[in-house]
Order: structure tokens, then sequence, then C-alpha cells
């Protein structure tokens, strides 16, 4: 079966795999809105959620603190822990899910901040808000909330938002270079992305290209890091990072996990699947707003 070559073919797939994740859940667990994983919806658990979210630096503590069912180890690494969250800030999450790394910032930006999730897929989405619940009855904060759209064209407004996050999910759209676009839009000046992604070391070969596991993984929509870095920059986005991450690759190549053992089968012999793909933590900044010769502004 080969890839969708239409833009909105993309999304209806991505779409679609993500709402059978998020039905096939029931209520004993949630997404963080990312690949299809070792844990996830698309085949049998070939790990707990918690061991493959641990693999990838949530700390048990983290994870205690999280509505039930809040993870289901759809990451490919933790943005919330680098993100330095600060009481009273405004998080955005691109690809919410079922709101894992939403109730995690929560607490960090406290009852002053907020916290917004986006999401394509309605599944996802109601998943998220069951949740809900759970995280104001734990932390006491209603502080979160989730909103239905596409991350090229987010319903946030401009210069609103103090921090981007997003884990394993930019990779999966047709326009990436629009979604970079949007999240330089609705940052304010100074303001910071900090985005867990999956990118590629050289090409893949063909065959991957052409498999709806590889898109639905994260693996087939992936660029290579160069182009990565440009479609940032293009953006506007400065002191832009990306730092490579090893632990993503590593959990997905023991060949167990029924999403990526067709992906593994399809590879060269004597490769893996680390040849070609890593994760990544994407940094980024919007630059600081020219204040002139406004003092409200210099002083804002």
């Amino acid at each position: 079966m080969n890839t969708p070559n239409d833009a909105e073919q993309i999304r209806q797939t991505v779409r679609a795999g993500y709402a059978q994740v998020a039905l096939a859940t029931g209520s004993e667990s949630s997404t963080a809105g990312g690949c299809c994983s070792p844990t996830s919806g698309c085949g049998t658990p070939a790990s707990s959620p918690e061991a493959f979210a641990a693999q990838l630096g949530y700390t048990p503590a983290e994870l205690a603190a999280l509505p039930e069912g809040a993870n289901m180890g759809l990451s490919c690494g933790n943005p919330t822990a680098i993100a330095a969250l600060r009481p009273g800030q405004v998080v955005l999450d691109l690809g919410s899910g079922g709101g894992f790394d939403c109730f995690l910032a929560g607490p960090k930006v406290g009852a002053e901040g907020r916290v917004i999730g986006v999401d394509m897929t309605p599944e996802m989405l109601s998943k998220a808000r069951q949740n809900l619940a759970s995280y104001r009855e734990r932390t006491g904060l209603d502080n979160v909330e989730f909103r239905l759209g596409e991350i090229e064209h987010l319903p946030v407004a401009d210069a609103s938002v103090d921090v981007v996050l997003s884990n394993c999910v930019i990779n999966l759209s047709p326009d990436k270079a629009r979604v970079w676009e949007d999240v330089a839009r609705v940052l304010k000046p100074g303001g910071r992305v900090v985005v867990s992604d999956v990118a590629l070391l050289k090409p893949l070969p063909d065959e991957l290209r052409g498999m709806v596991q590889a898109l639905i993984g994260c693996v087939a929509g992936a660029v290579e890091l160069d182009a990565y870095r440009d479609m940032v920059e293009a953006a506007g986005l400065e002191g832009v990072e990306l730092e490579q991450q090893a632990a993503f690759t590593q959990a997905v190549s023991s060949g167990d996990d029924p999403l990526y053992a067709p992906i593994l089968a399809k590879l060269p012999p004597g490769t893996s699947v680390g040849d070609y793909v890593t994760s990544v933590v994407v940094t980024a900044t919007r630059p600081p707003a020219d204040c002139g010769c406004s003092p409200s502004c210099c002083q804002s």
C-alpha cells in the first residue's frame, strides 16, 4: 500500500491512524500525541507505557502524577524536561493527543499560567478532555484546555504564547514549513520553542517511503537534519539548535514492536533504523520585538 501523496490524503491517513489508537485503547490509556509506538494501539504492546516513557527521560514522579491512562508511550522525547517552564507562562502543545505533556506542563506554569493543547483528531481530543477532571482533582488547577485544529493553522492568537512544545508530531505534517511559520506567528517576541521530533540522517530506501506504517510511525514523513534546520530558520526563528537523542531509535530497534517490525524488515541488510532516523530536540526563539522609541514597549 502506497503512502498518500496528496496533503489532505496524508492528513486523513494520520487522523484515521490515531483515531484508531484512541478508540482501541479504551479507558486504560491515552496518548502523548505523537508516533505510534511499542505501546500504542497500532499493534500488540511490546512493553509497558511507563517503561517506554522512562527510556525517553520521563521520571517516575512525573508519570505517577499524571491522570490515569494519560501515558500511552507515543513520544520520541521529553520536551517538558528542558523547557524550563515558569509560573504564569502560556504554553502551547502541538498534537497534544490525550494530553500527556499538557498535564505535565500545567503544574509548572501554575494557576496564573495556561496550557493549550491542539490536536486534529476528535477521538484524541475527547480522550484529553475526559482526563481533565482527574487532572483538576489531582492538582487543584484549572489551567489546561484542548482545542480541535491542525498544526498548520493553529487556533491560537498572534503573539500570545510563551513556549511551544511538541512531541513527535511535526514530522507527520504534509506541510512542515507552514507549521513552523505558524509557530513563529503565535509566539510572543522572545518566546521559545522546545520540540521533540524525528529527523533523517540520510534518505530512506524507496520501499520505506511507500509504506503507510512508516508514515504513521513517524519515519516516512521525516526530513533530513539540514532541511529541518532550514525550515525553522526560514520561519523567522533564531538560535536554532537540533540535538540528536539516541533513546528513541534504540527503543524501537528491538524488532518486537508490531508497527516497526515491517519497517525493520524493509531495511537494507546490515543496517538499522538508527542508520537513517534520529530523534532530535529542536530549540529556537522568536526574536525580541524592536521597541524603537516607544517607552511602553521597552518597559513591557
